[in-house]
């Protein structure tokens, strides 16, 4: 632990990551201490800060080398050039020989190469942060793709994944922190991280996606061959496509790249709203374009070893949200979140929407084009501090995507309408769902269960009165022994009462002549005194 940690710090210090830091937006304080630090003596060399940034990443394993992913997408956060040289994260970072990725596939096959493809090329056709694609033929002449999990990845993941605990409780200690619920988050992210190693997973999850979008004009996801596929070894039919950021080559076939763009979002909605199954790693590098009709481009998903879903809950007020944000209906918004529990519920909803009109007021008013999602995302984030908003993990994987399918929309058509895009499938969606249709569908769903439990009915409703009306017999035994109970001890409380005066009543008989004696010597304070301490031994 201590030593992966002494790598990340010296990894931070050789490449001088420091030097990415906005020294200007700094408290004054902590610049002073960021001008104190013995690595600025460290010499910055000839690369450049994108080229540092992206070599850093690459050496620190798959983890940060995600985060880079998913940076390089959002051009409108990020300057051209470090956005440009974390492209280079999606598809090129360096394999592992070809060596040891026969030697897995044997391993895991447990057969020869020779047995199990006609062909087999030893260069990796690409290469990711987690496992690197063969290309091959299998003997009943398919041409397909093996993808292979890099060796030994899982030990340096649990070590970053042990770091990031302990940044997330230390984060936890901060009051400021807390409601961000950053252990939830990296739990979160760490099952669906660890999910990308087991490749039957990442398989099942293809074949789900394919059912979902049979013959569909929006997406086209490969088939899986399932005799060639184990935990570590995942063998797919291969995909001819242009990589959806490789723009000249799109431009040149003359792809409508406004219908593409278009067509990214209605695939994200269709694949939450629709499906609630949706694709979490649509970076660019998993993304091709089968560009044989220019004019109706059709997507090619690739790597999904992460997928999210949402409950029904989730996904309705998600749907409202959004469309509460589409009409600016702010109240509405602050409704939804007090109702759904994001947000407590001691707080004001007035006041809630007053404060997230004053947020995004300004960014609405901007033409739809200019409006970014993300920008929408970050504000209200920073307005729901002030009252104790709580990061839903079930919801980061599906912010994470719609950012993604937001940066690579801007990518592809910089004068995307993604609220616009949005409105309508949702407006339908919401629509669908709530009126005659949705509950015409949603009782043909249930039918198979009521018709099975229709003929119960009259045994279950026997049932139900019987338990009844063994519950009031028991209700009524216990209240009618509790009543005895009162009784005794009302019966006793009034026996040791009489007791007790009895035993004063004999008590002063025979200390009579004594105590008048001594009364009579008394003043009457004393006298008074004694008075009342007797009556308060009656009263008892």
């Amino acid at each position: 632990m201590s030593l992966r940690l002494f790598k990340i710090l010296w990894v931070i210090a050789r490449h001088r990551l420091d030097t990415l830091i906005p020294m200007e937006r700094l408290p004054l304080w902590l610049r002073g201490v960021m001008w104190c630090l013995p690595l600025r003596l460290i010499p910055v060399g000839k690369r450049s800060r994108a080229e540092r940034l992206r070599l850093s990443l690459e050496s620190l394993g798959p983890i940060f080398i995600k985060f880079g992913q998913m940076l390089s997408t959002r051009r409108d956060l990020l300057p051209d050039d470090i956005s440009n040289e974390l492209r280079r994260l999606q598809d090129q970072v360096p394999p592992f020989p070809g060596e040891l990725a026969v030697a897995r596939v044997e391993r895991e096959l447990e057969m020869s190469l020779e047995e199990a493809f006609a062909r087999f090329d030893h260069a990796p056709l690409a290469s990711a942060s987690i496992a690197q694609v063969h290309a091959a033929t299998l003997h009943t002449g398919e041409e397909v793709v093996v993808k292979i999990i890099r060796p030994g990845i899982d030990a340096v993941m649990r070590q970053d994944m042990a770091l990031m605990y302990r940044a997330a409780k230390l984060m936890a200690r901060v009051p400021e922190a807390r409601r961000l619920r950053p252990v939830e988050v990296i739990r979160d992210y760490e099952s669906t991280l660890f999910d990308e190693l087991d490749l039957y997973k990442e398989a099942a999850n293809t074949s789900q996606l394919k059912r979902n979008f049979k013959d569909s004009a929006l997406l086209f996801v490969p088939t899986i061959y399932w005799p060639f596929t184990r935990r570590h070894v995942m063998v797919q039919e291969r995909i001819r496509g242009v990589p959806v950021a490789d723009l000249d080559t799109l431009i040149k076939q003359g792809v409508n790249l406004k219908k593409l763009a278009e067509r990214g979002v209605e695939l994200f909605f269709t694949q939450v709203f629709r499906d609630n199954f949706f694709h979490a790693d649509m970076h660019p590098g998993n993304i091709f374009v089968n560009a044989d009709n220019p004019e109706d481009p059709q997507y090619i998903a690739i790597d999904c070893g992460i997928v999210g879903s949402l409950t029904r809950e989730d996904q309705d007020y998600l749907a409202r949200n959004l469309l509460a944000f589409f009409h600016q209906d702010y109240y509405e918004v602050a409704a939804l979140h007090i109702e759904s529990g994001w947000v407590g519920e001691n707080t004001r909803a007035n006041e809630f929407a007053a404060a997230i009109r004053t947020v995004c007021e300004p960014i609405l008013e901007k033409p739809l084009k200019d409006i970014s999602f993300g920008q929408v995302l970050l504000g209200l984030f920073q307005t729901a501090r002030r009252f104790n908003m709580e990061v839903q993990p079930q919801l980061v994987l599906l912010q994470k995507t719609l950012l993604n399918i937001e940066g690579l929309g801007r990518q592809l058509y910089p004068e995307l309408d993604l609220w616009s895009t949005a409105k309508p499938y949702l407006e339908q969606w919401m629509k669908e769902r709530a009126g005659i249709g949705g509950l015409w569908e949603s009782l043909k769903r249930q039918a198979p269960e009521l018709s099975h439990q229709l003929p119960e009915l009259p045994v279950l409703a026997h049932q139900a009165l019987s338990r009844m009306e063994q519950e009031h017999r028991q209700r009524h035994q216990q209240a009618h022994a509790i009543t005895r109970l009162d009784e005794k001890f009302t019966q006793q409380k009034k026996r040791h009462h009489r007791l007790r005066v009895g035993i004063a009543l004999v008590a002063v008989a025979l200390a009579w002549e004594p105590l008048g004696e001594w009364a009579l010597a008394q003043p009457w304070q004393v006298l008074a005194a004694a008075a009342a301490g007797l009556i308060l031994l009656l009263w008892q």
